[in-house]
């Protein structure tokens, strides 16, 4: 499959699922943690959000190349993982039996990938103008 349709239903998934989450914690969580936690999960849901726009983005664009999407796909990929993944469970961390403090040093190595993606494209873009 070509490079620039993975970007495209990578960004589609992650911004679905976002929605859902974003839903799931307006309506589905408010009863069950605090408005703070529930501030938290929204953070994740937003940075979801953002970086599958930024995919979908990506896919369309003429200035990346095939392999600088590939190393974006998965720069993003983990990033969100780690990082809104590691926040919906330190969000919601009192509801599991599993305690995802344990786990927290994930959030910033996530958040240091979805930086890089972007710093990649800009040196990118940088780079083919001078």
């Amino acid at each position: 499959m070509e490079t620039q349709k993975k970007l495209i239903l990578l960004g589609s998934s992650l911004g679905c699922i976002g929605i859902i989450l974003g839903a799931f914690a307006a309506h589905g969580l408010e009863s069950l943690i605090s408005e703070d936690a529930i501030a938290t999960f929204e953070t994740g849901v937003k940075y979801q959000i953002y970086h599958s726009l930024f995919l979908v983005f990506l896919s369309s664009q003429k200035f990346t190349t095939s392999k600088l999407n590939k190393s974006l796909f998965w720069l993003i990929l983990i990033g969100v993982l780690f990082f809104s993944g590691s926040i919906y469970g330190l969000a919601t961390n009192e509801l599991t039996s599993f305690d995802f403090k344990t786990i927290a040093w994930i959030t910033p190595i996530g958040g240091t990938l979805l930086i890089l993606s972007w710093v990649l494209v800009f040196f990118n873009i940088f780079k083919k103008t001078s």
